[in-house]
């Protein structure tokens, strides 16, 4: 029986990688950073370019998912994955991407690939295929094998999940100014449908995601988390905090929150940024995703 290539089948075939991502994870090369709360997260977000994901290139054996080639939210950048055993497929993998994956601007194409430091088989690929490195960031982690930082709520503020209240208008505010978008959080009046939009997302849980209250109403901090049950991680995604409540200490007791729910239900570690913010914390790095990138 031979290797089947085929294009990724929007909702078709988001379980079907879903599950591919749980079933080839190792704590070595964390699949490129393509983590399956991370997949799942990317396909419920607002950026992301679901005109274009039949892009993304599938590879299977006898029905088996064998291998894939996506990108995060857009055309420019992309994860090349391929299960063991089945890695002579990778240079036909990059060609693959740099024909649909890739960006092209001013008559020229280009393409980043996420590779982990420690796939050397894939850095060498690359790097014969013309690519070079152009930035790297740090993976973190923290274990739940250590002791959680004790943090004091500041006078006036709340701790709550979304399963106390769940104001979609005030999530929005809370996220649009934490990640310093701009003036005006309702851009063509859509602010509501993106965070259901985000909601929707199979791995959203309302009682993990941790919300601080300012003495007004107002969301201050919000700090989402979602599990990967079979390999007992969690992924800490988006942590924002408003800018008039920064430097109060509430990012950090938001994340410790829902770290701590998620080691009550089985989890034993948790990815985090690459900030200084989380070093602080006691998030320790454990490897590093390099940007390969090439210009034709």
């Amino acid at each position: 029986m031979e290797i089947i290539q085929r294009p990724y089948r929007l909702l078709a075939d988001f379980d079907k990688v879903s599950n591919f991502l749980m079933e080839i994870y190792n704590s070595e090369t964390y699949n490129s950073y393509l983590l399956q709360p991370f997949f799942q997260h990317a396909h419920h977000s607002y950026k992301f370019n679901h005109k274009l994901a039949h892009r993304f290139g599938l590879w299977e054996y006898n029905n088996e998912l064998i291998g894939i080639t996506c990108y995060e939210m857009d055309l420019g950048e992309c994860f090349i994955i391929a299960k063991n055993g089945y890695t002579h497929l990778l240079p036909e993998m990059v060609k693959y991407a740099e024909k649909n994956l890739s960006q092209e601007k001013n008559g020229k194409k280009t393409l980043t690939i996420w590779i982990n430091n420690k796939e050397i088989e894939k850095k060498e690929i690359a790097e014969k295929m013309g690519y070079k490195i152009t930035h790297s960031d740090p993976i973190t982690v923290f274990s739940y094998e250590k002791d959680f930082p004790k943090r004091t709520l500041p006078v006036g503020f709340s701790i709550m999940s979304l399963e106390d209240e769940n104001d979609l208008l005030k999530i929005n505010d809370c996220l649009w100014y934490g990640f310093d978008k701009g003036p005006d959080p309702y851009p063509g009046n859509d602010a509501f449908d993106r965070r259901m939009q985000m909601q929707s997302d199979p791995g959203f849980r309302k009682d993990l995601t941790t919300v601080v209250k300012a003495p007004n109403g107002d969301y201050a901090c919000y700090a989402g988390m979602r599990i990967e049950k079979q390999n007992k991680y969690a992924y800490l995604e988006p942590l924002a905090t408003v800018p008039a409540y920064r430097r109060m200490g509430l990012a950090g007791i938001a994340m410790i929150e829902g770290m701590k729910k998620t080691k009550e239900i089985g989890m034993e570690y948790c990815f985090g940024g690459n900030d200084k913010f989380y070093f602080g914390i006691g998030f320790e790095t454990v490897g590093y995703i390099e940007f390969w990138t090439k210009e034709w």
